[in-house]
């Protein structure tokens, strides 16, 4: 069997930016680190981090109080021996002065694609405008994004239905998106929205690693692919998107988050396989898919 791994199959920046801060905060098990819920959405790679201290509490939104699960884990240390690592899909305003008020040292592993959209929403919040974010209104990232909007005068929409329930807005409208958006999705809704609200400001705030992960689901059905693996966790958006994308092509896809969930019975048919994973998802779930797709 012919196996053709997408470039781009793995760790963003975003995400290896947000691995390398943990474990430098760790310090080889030294100090107890917390996130805030995951730090990355891939279970396995969280599994991993927690044997070098890396401890995630709270929920997958991150809402709620953390306090008591902090003074539970980190029961007899030292103060200076604990740290709170903010994940890489950022927090909102609130949410972070509540962590900071915790007393913890804390680092930021917001991931500076999401930083930038967070910066753009303020500015436009500032300048009166309202901000409309297309994405999943429950993905913790679209949770903190909306936190810099003006209260009150912040929207979430997901699709054409989300857009036809919203009051008429007046004034100048700020529209952004969830990094992980597809990019013709993005462009069909912001133009429906506009049709609608005509003192739009669209800005593209897709990030780099999501287009090129995209871009590469087309390269390799143009490379033969007759069937594809996605790797990544099913709570992971950008991976989940692929796999979306892998449907639209109309070839066979297998989402899987580790080798035992693959079905090689089923792929062992096909003489070519692509193979394609999430931005959180480690090189080793890749390899040990690869290798064993390689077998066949």
């Amino acid at each position: 069997m012919k196996v053709i791994r997408a470039k781009s199959a793995g760790f963003c920046f975003g995400v290896k930016r947000a691995i390398d801060i943990a474990e430098k905060c760790a310090e080889n098990g030294a100090r107890k680190v917390f996130t805030d819920g995951p730090l990355i959405h891939n279970r396995q790679m969280m599994e991993r981090l927690r044997e070098y201290g890396v401890h995630e509490i709270g929920d997958y939104k991150s809402e709620g109080s953390i306090d008591g699960e902090i003074k539970s884990l980190g029961k007899g240390l030292a103060p200076d021996s604990s740290v709170l690592v903010f994940r890489a899909h950022g927090v909102s305003p609130e949410r972070r002065e509540y962590l900071r008020s915790l007393g913890l040292p804390c680092k930021d592993a917001t991931c500076p694609d999401v930083g930038k959209i967070a910066g753009v929403i303020k500015m436009h919040a500032n300048r009166g405008y309202t901000i409309v974010i297309v994405g999943d209104p429950d993905h913790p990232e679209v949770i903190g994004l909306l936190g810099y909007a003006k209260s009150g005068n912040g929207y979430v929409v997901k699709n054409k239905a989300d857009i036809d329930a919203l009051p008429d807005i007046s004034g100048d409208i700020c529209m952004v998106s969830q990094s992980t958006m597809f990019t013709d999705d993005y462009r069909e809704i912001s133009e429906y929205f506009k049709k609608r609200f005509p003192r739009t400001l669209v800005i593209d705030t897709i990030c780099g690693a999501t287009k090129e992960r995209q871009k590469d689901v087309q390269v390799l059905v143009e490379n033969g692919a007759q069937a594809i693996v996605v790797i990544g966790g099913k709570h992971s958006a950008n991976t989940v998107k692929l796999a979306i994308m892998v449907k639209r092509t109309g070839l066979p896809c297998f989402h899987i988050e580790t080798l035992k969930e693959l079905d090689l019975s089923a792929v062992k048919k096909f003489d070519i396989i692509g193979v394609t994973a999430g931005a959180s998802t480690p090189g080793f779930l890749i390899d040990e898919v690869c290798s064993a797709l390689e077998k066949l």
